[in-house]
């Protein structure tokens, strides 16, 4: 039985990643989880300079997941290069950096100081607010998209896989930019916009007013956009969206993500993405799949 699953060269021995911004870059987990049984880890944004974050509250649940408004808050590349990634140099998984920048220089500072890492993909957070664009998200207008995928993969000698943000009007013209400006993969999606209101306080419970949405709730939405864009372009796509189960990554999987990015329930549950990547053993155990690869995109 054939598990493993190829993402712009890079092979997995599974499909199972965890989702950047809620694993860290595995250390904390690793007294839960054997990393060695993962796809890969994806690590918590990293940025050229170290970033504070947003001010508190800034987690808050909900009925079916959470909100949150972290800000990408890291110790930047320096910390990162010297601790996280050496922690992850001896498990036998893929090593995915999460990227996140203000400006393009300040991607590409990140990116070109990765070069020379143990980094086997680097994915791409284009959910960041431009300043030079009057705080205008990179990842909502196509040409700002298409430009900024360009000039990163001008200097990276990694594949680039571009994160999308879902909060646009139509994920498949934001994908073909990506794909038009020479990303080697796509991942999606990223957390819906949403608030939520403290109605004792007649306050918004964020600092930040509003929040990223993950978790069970969006699932419908992110498989859904996950099956459009696999329509529309060729490169392999990293699913991810309310992951909590095997049955939810094979959902992904048929929709048409090569992968997928386990988010939100490592929170609830430390150890499910290893009980995922069990799961999807079963399920072709019991379904006598052969390869993993015959369920992608399946659903036409």
């Amino acid at each position: 039985m054939n598990t493993s699953v190829n993402l712009a060269g890079v092979t997995l021995k599974n499909p199972v990643l965890t989702a950047s911004g809620t694993f860290g870059s595995g250390m904390e987990f690793s007294r839960f989880v054997d990393l060695n049984k993962l796809g890969g880890v994806v690590t918590k944004g990293v940025s050229v300079v170290p970033w504070e974050g947003n001010a508190t509250p800034r987690v808050a649940e909900t009925a079916s997941g959470m909100l949150n408004a972290i800000g990408l808050q890291n110790p930047g590349i320096d910390v990162f290069l010297s601790r996280d990634l050496p922690f992850l140099k001896p498990f036998n998984t893929a090593k995915i950096v999460n990227v996140c920048g203000h400006t393009e220089e300040e991607y590409l500072g990140a990116v070109e100081r990765l070069n020379d890492s143990i980094a086997d993909i680097l994915e791409i957070n284009i959910s960041c607010p431009n300043v030079k664009a009057g705080g205008i998200t990179f990842g909502t207008d196509p040409v700002m998209v298409e430009k900024i995928t360009k000039a990163i993969k001008n200097i990276s000698r990694k594949p680039v896989f571009m994160k999308l943000s879902p909060n646009v009007t139509d994920i498949t013209e934001i994908a073909r930019a990506a794909e038009a400006g020479g990303a080697d993969g796509i991942s999606l999606i990223n957390t819906l916009m949403g608030m939520k209101i403290d109605i004792q306080r007649r306050k918004c419970l964020l600092a930040n007013k509003t929040g990223g949405l993950s978790g069970p709730a969006i699932k419908p939405v992110a498989v859904r956009m996950v099956y459009q864009v696999s329509k529309c372009v060729s490169v392999p796509l990293i699913g991810m969206g309310g992951i909590a189960s095997a049955e939810d990554a094979i959902e992904f999987m048929m929709a048409g993500a090569t992968a997928v990015s386990v988010g939100t329930a490592n929170f609830r549950n430390p150890r499910v993405t290893e009980e995922i990547v069990s799961g999807i053993e079963t399920f072709m155990r019991e379904n006598h799949i052969d390869d993993i690869r015959e369920i992608i995109g399946c659903v036409e």
